[in-house]
């Protein structure tokens, strides 16, 4: 069942705490997954996510919404945000862009397998009514990296001779390098399967880079558009000889540099990081930073005075805590850190955090989470503070 508290109890309690979480739909046996959330013009909230009897290879997957009024207690009941028939749909990311423009950026598996993903978007201006926005244009976004054969060719000679103990050691690997030197020489191949996660990012008045992934390839690269989706270009890959850095994150710092986060699907277990100074067209060799990952989703966002947070699962393994974190250096240290739930080791799983900040200065967090014997699902809603990030431990 949903978890709800009076409004004048929660008004009062954000302002230097924070509610509790909430569900935004009562829990079921379907699969709810890697949710978006987005504060339209109005005060309103609008969150999307996937929904279904599995991922990529479940043909019933679709993308769901639900909508919370300004002022509202609890959300709407889910509508329909998007459906490729018979073939399943994933990892919406809503943003509303500087013009009051509403996008959705998703991808449709079109083989049921991770390398035969398309990615696309829909627009919406009428977005302001009652169930889903009305749509009035959509579109593929035609992936073709820059440069990507020559710098992941040359990726996997160095992967040879840097990892040759592990490689020798693990069959799987061995077989997995062998694919992707195969996957890397075909160009369809290295075109699709890019695959969204986190909303995107303005980097200028109007140069939009949205965070892509791949997850044979298992590395990350940036889509930019400088004309509103007219045209896509794409940057260079990011990569580092411990591959498995995926579902980007990023943000910018005052002196314009571009910093990545992402998720370590790899060895590692540890956050890592990337940085671009060309706004976004190459980026440094990732590297790890002490913050621990258990190959799960994580978002980063600047606030408006200027501080960073990051939500990720602080766990080296397992996903039955999500914390959020605060930077005043943005992202050299990260004093203050405070969970938004902690439902202890086999407790189930909460995860694949979106972070957004309202206009009057608050935060707005969906996220996923799943029963401990994986029976029922949902999207849950957290309502903070910066303030009440500071009242965790230093």
């Amino acid at each position: 069942m949903r978890r709800f508290i009076p409004i004048l109890v929660f008004l009062l309690a954000v302002s230097s705490s924070a509610a509790n979480p909430e569900f935004i739909f009562p829990t079921d046996q379907w699969h709810n997954h890697s949710s978006t959330i987005v504060e339209l013009p109005n005060g309103d909230l609008l969150t999307a996510w996937y929904k279904g009897s599995g991922e990529g290879k479940a043909d019933d997957v679709r993308i769901v919404g639900a909508r919370k009024r300004m002022g509202d207690e609890g959300w709407s009941d889910p509508f329909l945000m998007a459906d490729s028939q018979d073939l399943p749909d994933l990892n919406p990311a809503l943003f509303m862009d500087p013009r009051g423009v509403l996008w959705m950026f998703w991808v449709t598996v079109l083989d049921n397998s991770w390398g035969g993903v398309l990615l696309k978007y829909r627009t919406s201006t009428d977005y302001l009514g009652e169930g889903p926005p009305r749509w009035n244009w959509q579109d593929v976004v035609h992936c073709r990296p820059r440069d990507f054969e020559r710098i992941y060719s040359n990726l996997l000679d160095r992967i040879e001779v840097v990892r040759a103990e592990h490689i020798q050691a693990n069959p799987e690997l061995a077989r997995v390098v062998d694919e992707q030197r195969e996957a890397v020489s075909d160009k369809l191949s290295r075109r699709l399967g890019w695959m969204t996660r986190t909303q995107p990012l303005m980097v200028s008045e109007k140069r939009m880079i949205l965070g892509v992934y791949h997850d044979v390839f298992a590395c990350s690269l940036a889509a930019i558009t400088d004309n509103w989706g007219e045209t896509w270009s794409f940057s260079e890959p990011i990569v580092a000889p411990f591959l498995g850095l995926v579902q980007p994150s990023s943000i910018q710092r005052q002196d314009g540099t571009l910093v990545a986060y992402m998720r370590d699907n790899g060895f590692l277990k540890q956050i890592r990081v990337s940085e671009s100074s060309d706004r976004g067209v190459s980026w440094t060799e990732a590297r790890p930073l002490e913050m621990p990952n258990p190959g799960s989703s994580l978002q980063v966002l600047k606030l408006k005075s200027g501080n960073w947070v990051l939500v990720c699962n602080d766990l080296k393994k397992g996903r039955y805590r999500l914390t959020v974190f605060l930077s005043e250096d943005e992202g050299e240290t990260w004093p203050w850190k405070r969970p938004i739930e902690d439902l202890g080791e086999g407790g189930g799983e909460v995860s694949y955090p979106t972070l957004i900040q309202g206009k009057d200065g608050s935060l707005h967090c969906t996220y996923s989470y799943e029963s401990t014997d994986g029976s029922q699902e949902a999207i849950e809603y957290f309502h903070l503070a910066e303030s009440w990030i500071r009242e965790g431990p230093q």
